[in-house]
């Protein structure tokens, strides 16, 4: 008999006060990889992605919060009143990580400020997400997914000026910062192998988008010039008679030479107009004009194959869905299927692949306080008053 694998964090403790994404998205990735992952959730409705799918059915746990809370468990305290708030510190001064993404001072006004908790446990590593940090003029504004998109400059900044501005539509920067979270926490847990010390981490929405950009920001602050790789002539993204396709021209010694041999249209990379890459970016709008010309005669199929033949980066433009039923998404294991106590739960798997630690579903997304009375058995709580504590009326 094979013993079983023990995963990477097993034995580290982590008390969750996290919601909604940016948070919750870092302590499951902790969670997945064995961390024992505590998620404090307040009475009466728990986090607030619980119930963030509009129209959903009355007692099913929102697909939401599914997608960001599994391998966790849940509990309910009220931290208004002393014998839940004394509960949290007695699991605090037990845990490894605290992490929290509220706005600066919230955590100091509950009782469980930086500084409080390293006084009473100088292991834990504290972790904090924030919209904009934790001092400066933005400190205690509001933060949100879309709001950093904004005050990045990730918005203002599109493959084309003639596009209206909008909105990324799925939470790049609450994703961006949850992994630079877990980057931040893991860090913390090597630093205190060698220091003994826990230490505060702190990582933002608005760092983390403006990190995205490294290499536009650098170009902007060196040589006052804008790098956009969106924008390049030979790369867009064209319609078919069956769809769209997006292709890069990038990364070859003739591009537009090899674009034209695909497209038919020997003699392409001669045309004045787009002799050099000068020509083409002053000329881009001319060149996009053939190329959905060209495109929109056939399916997405016969360009890709007439691409690829020539070695040309390209890819179908396709739905969620279409991505979610393909076969290198099952292969790569990117599908979690478990079961609550009501319905399948299907998520998206870990992205980080261990041979020797795979992801799996130990814990399904959890009724809101179902492992109250467990954990707090575990503080040595009586199991009379366990039953009672951060209980929902």
């Amino acid at each position: 008999m094979t013993s079983p694998i023990e995963l990477p964090l097993a034995g580290v403790k982590i008390v969750d006060f996290t919601q909604v994404m940016m948070g919750p998205v870092a302590t499951q990735v902790l969670a997945d990889f064995g961390a024992d992952v505590i998620k404090i959730e307040r009475p009466p409705t728990g986090d607030l992605s619980r119930t963030a799918f509009p129209h959903d059915p009355a007692g099913l746990t929102g697909p939401v919060y599914c997608s960001l809370n599994r391998n966790k468990r849940s509990i309910v305290l009220d931290t208004r009143k002393a014998e839940d708030k004394a509960a949290v510190l007695q699991l605090l001064d037990e845990a490894d990580v605290v992490v929290n993404n509220f706005r600066a001072g919230v955590m100091d006004r509950m009782g469980f400020g930086y500084e409080a908790l390293a006084a009473r446990n100088p292991r834990l590593i504290y972790a904090v997400g924030t919209g904009y940090g934790l001092v400066g003029p933005y400190a205690h504004k509001g933060g949100q997914d879309v709001l950093a998109q904004a005050m990045s400059g990730v918005m203002a900044r599109r493959s084309d000026d003639a596009l209206p501005l909008s909105i990324y539509s799925t939470t790049f920067a609450d994703y961006s910062a949850g992994m630079h979270l877990v980057q931040g926490v893991l860090l913390a847990i090597l630093q205190r192998q060698k220091t003994g010390r826990g230490q505060l981490v702190s990582v933002s929405l608005l760092d983390s988008m403006l990190a995205a950009q490294t290499q536009e920001a650098a170009a902007a602050m060196m040589r006052g010039r804008e790098v956009n790789w969106g924008a390049m002539p030979l790369t867009g993204v064209f319609e078919t008679t069956d769809g769209a396709l997006v292709m890069v021209g990038a990364f070859k010694a003739h591009p537009l030479r090899d674009i034209g041999t695909a497209l038919d249209l020997p003699g392409l990379h001669e045309d004045p107009r787009f002799i050099d890459h000068p020509t083409q970016v002053a000329n881009k709008a001319a060149l996009h004009a053939i190329f959905r010309e060209r495109f929109a005669t056939n399916t997405t199929a016969y360009w890709l194959a007439r691409l690829e033949e020539q070695d040309l980066l390209c890819a179908p433009v396709r739905t969620l869905s279409e991505a979610l039923a393909d076969e290198q998404t099952r292969i790569n294991g990117m599908i979690l299927e478990t079961r609550n106590r009501v319905e399948t739960v299907r998520v998206v798997g870990s992205p980080v692949h261990l041979s020797d630690a795979p992801v799996s579903v130990r814990i399904p997304p959890a009724e809101l306080g179902q492992h109250t009375d467990e954990v707090l058995a575990e503080l040595g709580l009586a199991p009379q008053r366990a039953s009672d504590v951060g209980k929902v009326a």
